[in-house]
C-alpha cells in the first residue's frame, strides 16, 4: 500500500471521531463526579505480545493493521461508603463488557501512526442513583477516543526471507523468528474527552499518555516492560482523587511450540497516582473529606495464551485470564480479555549481525565457462574439441624438419 492511499483510509476516522460533541451537562466537580475512566486498561495499537504492554515493533511501512480487544470486567468500581459500624460497599459497576477498536498505520519502518476507540458493550449496576437519585447507568456507552504515534528508537532484529530460507537449507546459520534481539520504542497518545462522561467512560478533559516500551527475546523466552504516565488533571469521587498517574507494566513469555504457534504469557501492571488521598467520615450525620495515608494503585495481573497461525505472523489471538493486585476502588475483582490483531510486520532491512569470530562469507565462485565451438573436420584420431592441424594432445604441430615428439 503507498504512503498516500494509507493516509486517506486512516485520516477519515481521524476526522470523524475528533468532531465536536454536543455540550454534556455533566457536572464534572464536587466529591460525586462521574467523569473517570473505570478501566485502567488501555491497549495499544500495533504489534504486541502483552495484553497491556505495548510492544517495541511498529507496523510495516505502508501497512495497515487493526484489532479488536474485549474485556469482562467485574466489579471494576466500588466505593466505601462510611456509616455506622464498617460502613457499606457501593457496586457503582458490577459487570462490564468492553471493547477497543485498533488501527496503526506505518508511515516509515520505524514510525506509526495509531488509533484506538474503545466502546462498552454491556454493563450493570447501580451508578450514583442511590447517591444523587439521579438516573443510573446505561446498557452501552461510548468511551474517550485515543490517538498518537509510535517511534522505535532501537527496532528488533527479524530475519529476512533469505536467512530464513538459507538456514532452512543447512547453508546458513540457525534463526528464529527473532534470535537474540533487543527493541526499544517512544509512544504517545491523547485522549480526547468524547465519551459519556456520566457513565465513568470519559475523562473531563483531555490527558497525555507518554510512555516507553521494551521487549527482549532471547530463543523461545522474551520478556516485555513499559513505563509511562497518564496526565490528567485531578477528579474527586468520594473521597479517592483521581489524577496523574505513573504507568508500570512488566511480562514474561516462553514460546510452547515453535513458530508462534502456541506462547504463554504473564504479566502485571500497576497504576499509582501521585494525587493524595482523602477519605470520607461521617460526622454529625454529615460525610466529610479528611486526609488520608492510603494511596490510590489500581493494579492487575494477567495470564495468556497466544497464537500466530500465519507463517508470517500477521495473526495474533490471545485469551487472558487475571485479577486485582489490590483493593482499591479502580482495580476489578477479576478480568477476562480476547484480543485479535492484525499487523503486517515486514523483516528490518539490515542483516543480522555475525557471531563473533565468524568470518564473513567467501564470495561464490564463477560459473564455469563451456570451451568455445572448433570449427572445420574433426582430427582423426583425437579426441573431440581438437582443432584442425593440431595433435591430440592439444600442442602445435611440429615445424617443418622438427620430429614430432611421441604423445
Amino acid at each position: 500500500m503507498r504512503p498516500r492511499a494509507g493516509l486517506v483510509v486512516f485520516l477519515p476516522f481521524l476526522a470523524v471521531l475528533l468532531r465536536e460533541s454536543p455540550a454534556q451537562a455533566t457536572d464534572c466537580s464536587g466529591v460525586l463526579s462521574p467523569c473517570v475512566d473505570d478501566d485502567s486498561l488501555w491497549p495499544h495499537a500495533g504489534p504486541s505480545e502483552f495484553v497491556a504492554i505495548g510492544g517495541a515493533e511498529t507496523t510495516a511501512a505502508h501497512q495497515l493493521g487493526f484489532g479488536l480487544v474485549t474485556s469482562y470486567l467485574s466489579r471494576p468500581l466500588i466505593l466505601h461508603l462510611p456509616s455506622p459500624g464498617n460502613g457499606s460497599d457501593q457496586y457503582i459497576i458490577n459487570d462490564q463488557v468492553n471493547g477497543t477498536f485498533l488501527w496503526s498505520y506505518g508511515v516509515t519502518s520505524r514510525l506509526e501512526l495509531d488509533m484506538a476507540l474503545p466502546l462498552t458493550f454491556g454493563q450493570s449496576g447501580n451508578g450514583l442513583a442511590p447517591l444523587t437519585g439521579g438516573f443510573g447507568l446505561h446498557d452501552t456507552a461510548v468511551r474517550d477516543f485515543r490517538f498518537g504515534f509510535t517511534y522505535a528508537i532501537l527496532p528488533r532484529f527479524r530475519p529476512t526471507a533469505e536467512a530464513r530460507a538459507s538456514a532452512a537449507g543447512g547453508s546458513g546459520p540457525a534463526v528464529g523468528p527473532d534470535t537474540g534481539s533487543f527493541g526499544l520504542a517512544a509512544r504517545f497518545e491523547v485522549v480526547a474527552p468524547t465519551g459519556d462522561r456520566d457513565q465513568f467512560a470519559g475523562e473531563r478533559s483531555g490527558v497525555f499518555a507518554p510512555s516507553l516500551a521494551a521487549d527482549y527475546r532471547f530463543d523461545r523466552f522474551f520478556a516485555g516492560a513499559e513505563v509511562g504516565a497518564r496526565i490528567r488533571p485531578t477528579t474527586e469521587l468520594l473521597g479517592a482523587e483521581v489524577g496523574t498517574q505513573i504507568v508500570t507494566a512488566l511480562g514474561l513469555g516462553v514460546d510452547i511450540l515453535p513458530k508462534g504457534l502456541l506462547s504463554a504469557t504473564i504479566e502485571g501492571f500497576a497504576l499509582p497516582v501521585v494525587v493524595a488521598q482523602n477519605q470520607l467520615a461521617l460526622q454529625n450525620g454529615a460525610l466529610v473529606n479528611q486526609p488520608s495515608s492510603q494511596s490510590l494503585v489500581p493494579s492487575e495481573w494477567q495470564l495468556s495464551a497466544r497464537t500466530e497461525p500465519l507463517a508470517q505472523g500477521q495473526l495474533a489471538i490471545q485469551l487472558s485470564g487475571g485479577g486485582g493486585l489490590d483493593s482499591s476502588e479502580l482495580t476489578p475483582r477479576f478480568r477476562f480479555s480476547l484480543s485479535i490483531r492484525w499487523t503486517p510486520v515486514g523483516p528490518m532491512p539490515w542483516a543480522a549481525p555475525s557471531p563473533a569470530g565468524a568470518s564473513p562469507p567467501a564470495p561464490p565462485a564463477p560459473p564455469a565457462q563451456a570451451p568455445a565451438p572448433v570449427e572445420g573436420p574433426p582430427v582423426p584420431g583425437a579426441p573431440l574439441g581438437v582443432a584442425p592441424g593440431a595433435t591430440p594432445s592439444g600442442a602445435p604441430p611440429p615445424a617443418p624438419g622438427e620430429t614430432p615428439l611421441p604423445p
